[in-house]
């Protein structure tokens, strides 16, 4: 991946986690543009690489999208890289010396690591990968504990854990910069949180969503489906003011039966607000409330900076609406009782996703973000059936796999123009404006399963977790 720069620019080696593959390239591409940066994949750019060279950037860019990526695992300011060890050395002879002599003096400590993606090497065969490295310029004192700077030798043995060759086909050498936020993935796992429930989002997904989002400081984050408020947590690490609302009483007040393993009711503090107190974040919390996603409460105009969500797929939470599918009788006029609040009734996938995107553009900021879950049947997928509105652009979909037949693809939009009277039309007259019924029978095809054969021969219905 390259920026546009000339041959003496700095470049930067990027060294990012192998999961989540898919969603690695625009969780950067979005924490540059918040330094108003932006990148292009050269053609030599190898998406399901581990590593990626980037330039045209300032260690300042770097620094800050090292701050908030748990995608990416370390940044280095690479000084050389071939791909045999005659390579690297002729490459790193190369290098500027007035770019190395800053960290080389002789006053300062330094340490240099061997890391190997897809290989395990021996201690003695690390050793001489860093005696080889003696033709280098340095002048200070190694220092294994507190090194004033760390430099990083990084081989690549390719993606094929059954067929690792022998030498690796690149390698990589260069200056510490920073790490990512892979401890977030620890520290807010949901396995440690307060409250939780049967559809908690994944600690490290969450903070992929904000990302995503471009959530930054200061902004105001929605999520209209927002259970025990996973996201929220994730969106309010990163400064900004969270709000949300579900239909689910029992989930918004923190009440009911538990979904922790051996509790059978929750305790009297499991709530949204107790999950960002337990992370330091609570004064970012605004509020939660009891609301129906598909009946509008919201005063009209742009409020959110972002909206991030992931609705009710129908498997493990229901997906439902106020209302009632019998006929509608008229009150006999001398009727003085309280108003009735209608019971439940399905609340259609299509209709979901199309309510979103139409809350989306009229009540996000122009600029502001929309990142969701759309669940998938993977053999009938294909792009058309992602949902779209005129007043919002694509900008990624990225997969992560559930099972052999099914997945849900992260759809993150950006708003780019205010409804206006004519979008109404342009639903009606364009076909990639109108909602989707596929996806409304999602739950039937993702509990049809595939037949597998067990140990004994006989045919069982796979039904893996969504």
């Amino acid at each position: 991946m390259a920026l546009h720069c000339g041959k003496t620019c700095r470049q930067y080696l990027l060294h990012l986690a192998h999961d989540s593959v898919d969603f690695r390239l625009p969780e950067l591409k979005a924490l540059l543009a918040l330094r108003g940066r932006q990148c292009d994949p050269s053609e030599a750019f190898r998406e399901k690489s581990p590593f990626w060279r980037l330039c045209g950037l300032l260690e300042e860019d770097v620094r800050s999208v090292m701050s908030r990526t748990v995608c990416g695992k370390s940044a280095f300011e690479l000084w050389g890289h071939g791909r045999t060890a005659a390579e690297l050395k002729s490459s790193l002879l190369e290098y500027p010396i007035e770019k190395m002599t800053p960290f080389l003096q002789e006053e300062s400590t330094y340490k240099i690591n061997v890391y190997t993606f897809n290989k395990t090497l021996l201690f003695k065969d690390r050793i001489e990968k860093i005696d080889a490295l003696g033709f280098l310029p340095f002048k200070g004192k190694v220092s294994l504990k507190d090194p004033d700077h760390i430099f990083c030798l990084l081989e690549d043995y390719g993606l094929d854990p059954n067929d690792i060759p022998e030498e690796p086909f690149h390698i990589y050498f260069g200056r510490w910069v920073a790490d990512g936020q892979r401890e977030l993935i620890r520290s807010h796992s949901v396995k440690k949180r307060h409250f939780i429930g049967n559809t908690s989002m994944d600690a490290g997904l969450s903070f992929i969503m904000a990302n995503h989002a471009k959530v930054k400081a200061h902004d105001l984050v929605y999520d209209p489906f927002v259970g025990t408020g996973s996201l929220l947590v994730a969106c309010s690490h990163f400064g900004a003011y969270v709000c949300g609302t579900d239909i689910d009483y029992n989930t918004i007040h923190g009440v009911g039966k538990a979904s922790r393993k051996n509790q059978k009711w929750r305790g009297p503090d499991e709530n949204i607000r107790a999950n960002l107190r337990q992370y330091g974040t609570e004064s970012f919390y605004v509020d939660v409330m009891v609301s129906d996603a598909s009946k509008p409460v919201w005063r009209k105009g742009a409020l959110f900076d972002a909206i991030i969500t992931d609705p009710p797929y129908g498997i493990r939470e229901s997906t439902r609406r106020t209302g009632s599918h019998k006929e509608i009788v008229s009150p006999p006029e001398d009727f003085s009782g309280e108003s009735h609040v209608p019971v439940s009734m399905a609340y259609h996938l299509s209709d979901i996703f199309a309510d979103l995107l139409n809350f989306a553009a009229h009540h996000l900021v122009m600029g502001g973000r929309l990142v969701y879950w759309l669940p998938i049947y993977r053999p009938e997928y294909c792009e058309e059936m992602v949902p779209l509105h005129p007043c919002l652009s694509v900008i990624s979909n990225c997969e992560q796999t559930l099972s052999s037949h099914t997945s849900r693809r992260l759809i993150t939009m950006e708003k780019i123009k205010e409804p206006e009277k004519s979008d109404v039309l342009a639903h009606l007259a364009d076909s990639r404006f109108s909602p989707y019924q596929g996806h409304n029978s999602f739950r039937e095809k993702y509990f049809s399963g595939i037949t597998k054969k067990n140990g004994k021969g006989s045919e069982r219905t796979c039904l893996d977790k969504v």
